[in-house]
């Protein structure tokens, strides 16, 4: 069992890592050949991590679940119980861990400093709705398909995050993780440290406003 864990926390890691090199990596890109519009390096960042998710997810599922997402695994975990118990810290101290990795390896490949602190206020009410609507979304997504086609899932998942980049005032960061990494980039997907605390709440409540409407759907559909 133990090396069992070690074995999907290592893919957790990996995953969470590659995703924050996708994001971070390609704001970095975005912003460059932008020329200054935003718009188009939003586009491009949107594209690129959802890309990234389609892979990531399509590869290291079949070893850990591919949540890279400290919300998934507490959805999870609040729904499954059981071992989780024990999986839910260990999946998350590795996706924290991965996440700031790639965010140090994205700052490598593009000759930047390894680890800034972030100037990008992102504190209002409406981002923090839009959090909440993106966590839960993401959420929602997951458990639809997970039951329906788990085969899937991948595209399903760089679906809704390439669509919530938009439809969302907050850019759909819906990961504690990732929101956590970000604070270490100055770079165009940062965040600030001092509105992370926001955002992680945000994305807390919607992992419990998650498991109490699925509950519900899931007793409404064992009454038929």
């Amino acid at each position: 069992m133990i090396a069992q864990l070690a074995r999907m926390a290592l893919a957790e890691l990996i995953g969470s890592a590659f995703l924050l090199a996708a994001v971070v990596g390609s704001g970095i890109m975005g912003a460059k050949l932008s020329g200054g519009n935003e718009g188009v390096a939003l586009l491009a960042n949107s594209i690129a991590t959802g890309g990234a998710l389609m892979a990531l997810i399509g590869s290291l599922g079949p070893v850990s679940g591919a949540h890279f997402n400290p919300a998934v695994t507490l959805f999870v975990a609040l729904r499954e119980r059981g071992c989780w118990n024990i999986r839910a810290p260990v999946f998350i101290l590795a996706q924290v861990s991965g996440a700031i990795l790639g965010v140090i390896l994205a700052h490598a490949m593009f000759d930047s400093d390894l680890v800034q602190l972030s100037t990008h206020k992102r504190a209002s009410r409406g981002e923090m709705i839009g959090e909440v609507v993106a966590t839960f979304g993401l959420l929602l997504s997951i458990w639809g398909i997970s039951r329906s086609r788990p085969e899937a899932a991948p595209a399903t998942v760089a679906a809704y995050i390439v669509g919530a980049y938009w439809f969302t005032s907050s850019t759909s960061f819906a990961n504690p993780a990732v929101t956590l990494a970000r604070c270490f980039t100055d770079s165009f997907s940062g965040i600030a440290l001092g509105s992370a605390p926001g955002f992680v709440a945000a994305q807390l409540l919607a992992v419990v406003t998650a498991v109490f409407v699925v509950r519900v759907f899931e007793v409404g559909t064992s009454d038929k």
